[in-house]
């Protein structure tokens, strides 16, 4: 499976492809396209990154 890291770390930390996509400036139906093929190493480093950033923020441990 393309991007099982960050599909995991997506569902461990509670965060929809959506919100993901939002904090992109991308749409969500880009979002899924993206996920079908395995990303760089530099950029899954940058997601899970930003996956942990939208979950702290979501639990109210980072202000908005």
């Amino acid at each position: 499976m393309a991007n099982k890291i960050i599909k995991d770390e997506l569902k461990d930390k509670k965060v929809y492809q959506w919100e993901l996509a939002v904090a992109l400036g991308i749409s969500e139906q880009t979002m899924v396209r993206r996920m079908r093929f395995e990303v760089s190493e530099d950029k899954q480093w940058e997601l899970l990154a930003l996956i942990n950033e939208l979950a702290m923020k979501k639990e109210g441990y980072i202000d908005t």
